[in-house]
């Protein structure tokens, strides 16, 4: 490897990202926050998708640091004859001897599998590009929290294409066997939560379902990847997806750059960062459960968990006793009212400690907690850290700072 520049030396550093999606687009975002504030770094790209080969100018380039999404043994041989520190945003190879930050994939299919649950679905099946490392660690989440629960799920089984190709050939090979998935969700039963393995699957599967005359969200509930709000809102509904927290792994991404090539050796595992949330929109706003009462009550949770709601109150919006609640929601949910009211709660803990700084005090009150205190002890717990811990974890900048 080289050496590191020297200080009064700006870094050269190359990106060899995709700048047609919305994900390599929210990549750069986070590499160009880091460097605004740790820079300046000397940085050449261009627009494009170098997802096979590397552009014309990579051979003449001499620098110090490249960040790219090596989905190719063409690029990982490419950046390894440069001999310069290198960070993996992909994360797809096997064998790749250079650190890698992605998103965390399993959690991302626990998340819209929680979703669908969520809406009250009992029945679950997912549509991915089988054989790709994305959408299938995706599926591996969703299926695991799915069977968790006690569900059936059922996976779309498409021929396998080469695993080297640029997610563009991914989506033209999904189209090629649009019959085989218009057979899939006919004989899908329903109502049915359906995941999908990005935006643009989702898409496709949306458009499959309006020529079908299957009505979303009611017989089959969709929910992509990605929040690319392009996709979503050109569909035939606008899609429900899950957020990634994409402008934090480019951001990482920079920093453990920076580091290495100030001499910093890492230990070569790879780092997973976290989803931030759902986008929900029409395509999963649906609730799948023929007991009205329990969908009256979930609505209510949803909508007032985080106004200071508990069971007493939960009761005054239904004509059933507490007994009877908590029967039918273990019944159908596999859980009691109050855990579905704190589950909610937390979700709010957690959106307002990643996008806001706001204190903890204030948080509590606006997620619905009594005190901060309280909320801080439920919230270790659950997820085995602290809010302040969770905050460092989800806000690299402050971290960073400190």
């Amino acid at each position: 490897m080289k050496s590191l520049p020297k200080k009064n030396r700006t870094p050269r550093v190359a990106l060899l990202i995709e700048t047609s999606r919305s994900y390599g687009r929210d990549l750069l975002l986070g590499i160009a926050k880091y460097v605004r504030i740790h820079g300046p770094w000397a940085i050449e790209f261009e627009e494009g998708d170098p997802s096979e080969t590397t552009p014309d100018w990579f051979a003449r380039w001499s620098g110090d640091g490249v960040i790219a999404r090596v989905k190719t043994p063409t690029i990982a041989r490419a950046i390894a004859r440069k001999k310069v520190q290198a960070v993996d945003l992909y994360g797809g190879l096997p064998d790749l001897k250079i650190p890698t930050i992605r998103s965390d994939e399993p959690a991302v299919g626990c998340l819209a599998a929680e979703h669908l649950i969520e809406r009250g679905f009992r029945q679950f099946a997912f549509c991915g590009y089988n054989g790709t490392d994305w959408s299938d660690r995706r599926r591996i989440g969703f299926e695991r929290t799915i069977a968790a629960k006690g569900f059936p799920c059922q996976i779309f089984q498409n021929p396998i294409p080469r695993i080297d190709r640029s997610t563009a050939e991914y989506e033209e090979h999904g189209i090629k066997y649009e019959q085989q998935l218009n057979r899939w969700l006919v004989a899908l039963p329903k109502p049915i939560g359906l995941m999908v393995c990005n935006d643009s699957r989702g898409r496709q599967v949306l458009t499959c379902c309006h020529a079908l005359g299957l009505a979303i969200p009611d017989e089959i509930a969709v929910i992509g990847v990605d929040k690319d709000e392009v996709l979503c809102e050109l569909s035939e509904l606008p899609l429900s997806s899950v957020i990634l927290n994409t402008e934090r792994i480019g951001f990482e991404a920079a920093a453990l750059l920076d580091r290495m090539m100030r001499g910093y050796q890492p230990s070569g595992e790879e780092i997973v960062i976290e989803p931030k949330g759902i986008a929900t929109r029409r395509s999963t706003e649906v609730l799948a459960i023929d007991d009205r009462h329990i969908a009256a009550a979930l609505r209510t949770i949803r909508e007032h968990a985080c106004e200071g709601l508990d069971v007493a109150a939960l009761l005054k919006t239904v004509p059933l006793s507490r007994s009877s609640l908590e029967r039918r929601f273990a019944q159908l949910l596999g859980q009691s009212p109050n855990a579905e009211i704190m589950r909610i709660k937390l979700g709010r803990t957690k959106q307002l400690l990643i996008d806001s700084d706001l204190p903890l005090n204030a948080i509590a009150e606006k997620a619905g907690f009594e005190s901060q205190e309280y909320m801080s002890r439920v919230f270790k717990k659950k997820l085995g850290l602290t809010p302040g811990q969770f905050r460092a974890q989800s806000q690299p900048a402050r971290r960073l700072k400190d």
